[in-house]
């Protein structure tokens, strides 16, 4: 199934975005990537649906991301806590997809990617953490976007800078 060391981040989903990235830098630490995201493409229990999904990743390790909450969608924050999901890399979103509901995960959201098969896919699970299956294919464009300075100056933003 999946293994530990394709875990690659812990996402968190927040209401005050500018806010929660000063606040995980100057007590953690933490360096941020500029933010990303636009309108998305998805599958939903409740049918197609395009979303304007927004987030950023930390250039820190352990890597977190940060994402802006989508009202009314599975992207809220979860009372008491902002943790929304772990991401693993998969090398086959679709089957590994299909043994997580196999063991009782229910499918929330999947993106299909360019090449046909899925590029992401959330699940959840009432005795686990949600998951996040993303792509192995664009690790190499994440880890470059990881790479890259801020354009914005962190004295705009409050955000570390390197």
């Amino acid at each position: 199934m999946l293994n530990p060391e394709d875990q690659f981040h812990v996402g968190i989903v927040v209401e005050d975005f500018e806010g929660t990235l000063e606040q995980l830098s100057s007590l953690f630490g933490y360096d941020w990537c500029d933010e990303t995201g636009g309108p998305v493409a998805l599958e939903l229990p409740t049918g197609a649906a395009v979303l304007d999904m927004r987030c950023t990743f930390s250039r820190t390790s352990p890597r977190l991301e940060v994402v802006r909450r989508i009202p009314g969608t599975l992207w809220e924050p979860v009372p008491g806590s902002t943790l929304h999901h772990v991401g693993y890399w998969s090398d086959d979103v679709a089957g590994d997809t299909l043994k997580l509901e196999d063991h009782g995960y229910v499918i929330e959201a999947t993106r299909p990617g360019a090449d046909g098969g899925l590029f992401f896919a959330f699940l959840r699970s009432t005795r686990g953490p949600r998951v996040e299956l993303v792509t192995r294919g664009v690790q190499p464009h994440l880890e470059q976007y990881w790479a890259q300075p801020s354009a914005t100056p962190a004295t705009d933003t409050g955000r570390n800078s390197s």
